[in-house]
Order: C-alpha cells, then sequence, then structure tokens
C-alpha cells in the first residue's frame, strides 16, 4: 500500500512538473532541446542572464563533486540554452560568498551553510528543491562513529577523546550534533578532549580509518538508526571499494534534518528563474538516467521547498554564533587532533 501511494504520487508530480515546465518554455520563447548560440545571439532573459554558473564545494564529496556537477551542467545546458559553468570552491564558504558576491546563480548547499548564505543575503537567496527517496525519506542524519575495532561503544565512552568535525559550515558534521549534544545536557567543548576540522565527509571517514581521531561526525541517510542507513559518506566510500562499512560503528545520532537544498539567487530574471526551477524538478522523469550518474539511490526524485523548511537551521545557526562568542577561548582547533 505505501509503495503504490508513493509511485501514485510520483506519476502526479511528474505530470504537473513536466506540463509547467512545457509552459514555462514556452513562455520564455525557449526551445527544450536547449540552444547552441553564441553570446551574441541570445534574445530576452538569456541575453540579460548570459550565463548559469553553478557553485560545488570540494570539500563535501572529493573528486565525485565535479563529476555530478557536469551532469547537472550538460543537462541545464540543454534545457536552459544558456552557457553553464561549474566553479568549485575549497570549502562550504567559497559558495556561501560567491553566492553572496553575485558570482553563481544556483548551488546545492547543506542546512547550515544555506542558513549562512540567508543572513548574508536576506531574500536574494532562496531553496527551491531537495531530493527524496523512492521510500520517502527527505531527510538525513548526523552520526558519530568510530572504527570498530575501538572500545568506544556508547557517547559515554568518548569523554575525553579527539573528535574530528567536518567544517564550521556543515550540519551534520558541526552545527546540529552540536546543538543536539548540548540539548542533552553534553558540552561539546568540554566533553572532547581535542577537536578539528578535517575539511569535508571523505575527508573524516578516511581521518578516522587512519588513527587521527577516535570519532568523527558524518552524513548518513538512506535508512533511520532503527532501519540501518544506506547512504551518506561512508557509504560512498565502501561502495568505491575505499573501505569497509563493517570496520566502523555508529554510536550516537542526531536527526533527521531536511535534505540540503539547491539554492538560486532571485535577483534575476523570472523566466530564467521559473526555467531553471521546473527542469531541475524534472528531471528525474525528463531524464531518469541522469539520476544514477548523480549517485542518487534509485526512484528518488526531488520535491519542492520554501525557507521555512530551514528556518530552524538558521535559528541553531545563530544559537552556536552566540555561544562561541560567550566562550572564544573554547572555539574547536583547526589544527590535526592527533599527530
Amino acid at each position: 500500500m505505501k509503495a503504490g501511494k508513493i509511485v501514485g504520487v510520483k506519476q502526479v508530480q511528474k505530470s504537473t512538473w513536466l506540463k509547467s515546465l512545457c509552459v514555462v518554455l514556452f513562455l520564455s520563447g525557449l526551445s527544450a532541446c536547449g540552444s547552441d548560440k553564441p553570446d551574441t545571439e541570445l534574445t530576452g532573459w538569456q541575453k540579460e542572464v548570459g550565463q548559469l554558473r553553478i557553485g560545488a564545494s570540494q570539500g563535501e564529496d572529493s573528486g565525485m563533486t565535479l563529476a555530478r556537477w557536469t551532469t547537472y551542467q550538460e543537462y541545464l545546458n540543454r534545457i536552459t540554452g544558456l552557457k553553464v559553468e561549474v566553479f568549485q570552491a575549497p570549502d562550504y564558504n567559497g559558495i556561501i560568498q560567491a553566492m553572496a558576491s553575485g558570482q553563481l546563480e544556483l548551488a546545492q548547499m547543506g542546512n547550515t551553510a544555506y542558513a549562512n548564505a540567508r543572513e548574508q543575503m536576506g531574500d536574494k537567496v532562496t531553496p527551491f528543491l531537495a531530493s527524496r527517496t523512492a521510500e520517502g525519506f527527505s531527510g538525513y542524519y548526523s552520526a558519530l562513529i568510530v572504527r570498530a575495532d575501538s572500545p568506544y561503544r556508547t557517547l559515554e565512552d568518548l569523554r575525553g577523546k579527539s573528535l574530528g568535525y567536518v567544517d564550521f559550515n556543515s550540519t551534520s558534521g558541526y552545527l546540529f550534533p552540536r546543538w543536539s549534544l548540548r540539548q542533552q545536557g553534553v558540552d561539546p567543548d568540554t566533553f572532547f578532549s581535542k577537536t578539528a576540522m578535517s575539511g569535508g565527509h571523505t575527508q573524516s571517514v578516511l581521518a578516522l580509518a587512519n588513527g587521527q581521531f577516535d570519532a568523527v561526525f558524518m552524513f548518513a541517510s538512506g535508512g533511520t538508526p532503527e532501519t540501518g542507513f544506506t547512504s551518506g559518506s561512508l557509504y560512498t566510500l565502501a561502495r568505491r571499494g575505499a573501505v569497509k562499512v563493517s570496520d566502523y560503528r555508529i554510536v550516537w545520532t542526531a536527526g533527521p534534518m531536511p535534505n540540503s537544498p539547491f539554492v538560486i539567487r532571485t535577483d534575476r530574471p523570472q523566466a530564467f528563474l521559473d526555467v531553471t526551477r521546473g527542469a531541475m524538478a524534472a528531471l528525474p522523469y525528463e531524464s531518469p538516467q541522469l539520476m544514477v550518474e548523480l549517485n542518487l539511490l534509485e526512484g528518488s526524485d526531488f520535491q519542492p521547498v520554501t525557507p521555512a523548511d530551514y528556518q530552524a537551521g538558521v535559528d541553531m545557526r545563530r544559537a552556536e554564533i552566540a555561544e562561541r562568542r560567550a566562550a572564544p577561548a573554547q572555539k574547536p582547533s583547526t589544527g590535526s587532533a592527533k599527530p
């Protein structure tokens, strides 16, 4: 019954999104097959925008980031008729600053990164889509993991041990677990002996494997703590043969949080916004084979989101900043926790 319901919903969404996209393309005078016109031949909103610039963070998914965004790049070029460029930044903050300074039109970023961008840009940036699995999961978790051959089995076992965060602008790798620990009466700045930033989810798992930390926070999705997870940094590395899932153990989780949104600058022509939003929403149905190339789970699609869906992240970030300002000497270090 549940599966049938999901399929039915998706069929309605597919029809709705494709019809909407066709209408938008018709009204904007844009062919769905894209355009190979040089910039000098673009007209209307296409000429005004000129190109579509996408931001990708290298720290999030390591070498897979560029390959995934190249798929989006080719698809959006075909639909919008614009030259589409992908710009990589070493971390989340690079994407946020590029978006805030008007150098990007589109990006996908975590809850915390969006909260940061929202605080800087206000209504000039908005989330519009987030992924959802065939089972209806539209959120993810922060998982605290240790090596399976370690003696650590609970959060309490890690008191006085070293911890690896991902990035100050990471939701599952920094902001949300710190907020959740405080809700449980645990001060993350004093509970662990040493902390450091790894620079990315993949880097965190590999640093744990190499003994740089006793535990790390990582992104986990495609399930729940009760059912187990099928997606996330550890599982992506395992599929590549870099690690074995059985070599690690989850000792604590926080979540779920809403999936990382696609965000877009709102101070661009309305026709551009409509076409881009419609193209992204229609991708799972218009080009389902691309979803495989994007490393998304089979049956996944995109669902509409609004700023209200991510307000909790904005509030958590404000609370975290207030905590750090109140105790500046206790901020996590940026060096390695172990030699």
